[in-house]
């Protein structure tokens, strides 16, 4: 009788227990949002962007009812003085539930980077529980963020996934963007006497043209978005862009490159040899002597060779050391253009005083603020660099020597 007892008693605790889903939340009444775009309206308000998916159409090819297509995300927009109150009068325009726990991009327009920085709406999207830091932000370049979040594109039917397989693949194989988290961006911004790096995107092409679904019928998109370069942030707000060997270099100081390609001259060919980084490693210390601090920089790199666009006897082990010899100064001169492009801005965003700060702490907080104005700008920065060729390809003979020695 005891033990139909207890086990009564304990199956009247677990019903109390788990009476039910308490906070379910049915699909048909929910909006996911994919991406999310802010700007700065005329009269210095929010504007929010947002881009929602629409299920049917992306599992079924765009396809609706009756046959006729439709597209696979639907936009919608509001204004307020805030975050928060944008979200909520969009709520007056859809028959669905906001939902963020989806929203894997943020792009952000270039007018409000510029003006008013990222450390408002940063706080905004940090305090909702439902949002994901992991999101990944942008900065729309030359272009509003709107009309970014707005562009249908081909191959990925939901264009924020267009946006983040782009910065992953061309950080992978390129190196000149880097895709950043708004938790990064939160903690390098919180750093003391650090700046901040934030990739930027722009839309090619007609912005009316990429909402229109007959942008996706053509083989050739008459409008299409692109990785833009790399946005400068000094205290949260956008100060400068970067390109090229100067964007490049940064993201190599920064030890976040993944795969790249350095192209040397020979034989007095311009950038004749294309050398392909596999695996590379850079480390950054710190010392500070007299007051002063000075950097140290080391990188090591392990490639192969890509193209040889003149004669080459890869088989000597002289030229082999000629190569790297190359592929190091080429390396170093791209390092370098990055650091005087930063000590010119007066932004560390490179993380110098980030190491300065963890390797000297009581020495630093003498400098923290008068970091980026007065140290940085004048920091002495020694860069050694390590370059390796490893393989050649599928032949070690060049085809093209093949080709002169039977000419001769």
């Amino acid at each position: 009788m005891k033990r139909k007892g207890v086990f009564l008693l304990l199956m009247i605790a677990m019903t109390i227990l788990l009476t039910s889903c308490w906070s379910k939340k049915e699909l048909t009444d929910l909006a996911i949002v994919s991406a999310m775009g802010i700007d700065e309206t005329k009269d210095g308000r929010f504007h929010l962007t947002l881009q929602i998916i629409n299920p049917g159409n992306v599992a079924g090819g765009m396809q609706g009812g009756g046959g006729s297509q439709s597209p696979p995300i639907t936009i919608y927009s509001a204004s307020g003085d805030n975050i928060v109150e944008a979200s909520r009068r969009a709520s007056g325009r859809i028959s669905r539930r906001l939902y963020y726990a989806h929203t894997n991009l943020v792009v952000v327009g270039e007018r409000l980077a510029r003006k008013e920085g990222l450390n408002t709406l940063i706080d905004g999207l940090d305090r909702d529980p439902e949002f994901r830091n992991t999101s990944t932000l942008v900065i729309a370049r030359n272009s509003t963020a709107a009309d970014l979040v707005k562009t249908l594109t081909p191959v990925d039917k939901i264009p924020a996934n267009k946006v983040l397989k782009t910065l992953e693949f061309t950080e992978r194989k390129w190196g000149e963007n880097v895709k950043t988290s708004l938790q990064e961006v939160m903690k390098s911004i919180e750093s003391p006497g650090r700046g901040t790096v934030v990739s930027g995107f722009r839309l090619v092409g007609n912005p009316q043209q990429a909402q229109k679904l007959d942008n996706l019928q053509e083989s050739a998109p008459a409008a299409t978005l692109r990785a833009s370069g790399i946005a400068v942030l000094k205290q949260g707000k956008l100060v400068d862009w970067l390109y090229g060997k100067p964007a490049r270099g940064t993201v190599w100081i920064l030890d976040k490159i993944q795969g790249t390609d350095i192209n040397i001259d020979w034989a007095g060919k311009k950038e004749a040899i294309a050398y392909q980084s596999v695996r590379q490693k850079t480390s950054v210390s710190a010392q500070v002597k007299n007051g002063k601090p000075h950097i140290s920089i080391h990188t090591r790199v392990e490639g192969d060779i890509g193209d040889m666009e003149v004669p080459v006897d890869i088989t000597n082990p002289k030229v082999i050391t000629k190569i790297e010899q190359s592929v190091r100064k080429e390396i170093k001169k791209e390092l370098r253009v990055a650091i005087e492009h930063a000590q010119k801005n007066k932004t560390d965003i490179l993380g110098f005083g980030e190491v300065v700060h963890r390797t000297r702490p009581n020495q630093f907080k003498k400098l923290k603020t008068e970091w980026n104005d007065v140290y940085f700008p004048k920091l002495d920065v020694d860069i050694a660099v390590e370059a390796y060729v490893r393989r050649a390809g599928l032949r070690n003979k060049s085809f093209l020597s093949g080709v002169k020695e039977n000419q001769k």
